[in-house]
């Protein structure tokens, strides 16, 4: 259900990290990583399944709205997810 905005404190811009301000132009990340780092976690932090169904919803339209600055990796394997890094 729709909440007044005058029931917040303070309301902020939705502002999103770019790729460049995101990735290291050298390393490539899994839309796990991604979606860890979009929260300013570690790429490698230890969360829960839960948490991270909900940051995908995040990173996934992130990845999709910053394809044209973005390359993709086959996976090496068939159990291996796929890769994203910097367009050069």
């Amino acid at each position: 259900m729709p909440v007044p905005k005058s029931e917040f404190e303070k309301l902020h811009p939705c502002d999103f990290y770019t790729p460049e301000e995101l990735l290291e132009d050298d390393q490539m990340y899994t839309v796990y990583e991604i979606a860890r780092l979009l929260q300013g976690l570690d790429a490698e932090a230890d969360i829960d399944r839960e948490t991270e169904d909900i940051l995908l919803d995040w990173a996934i339209p992130w990845v999709m709205r910053n394809a044209d600055d973005l390359v993709v990796a086959t996976p090496r394997s068939d159990d291996e997810p796929g890769y994203y890094g910097l367009a050069e």
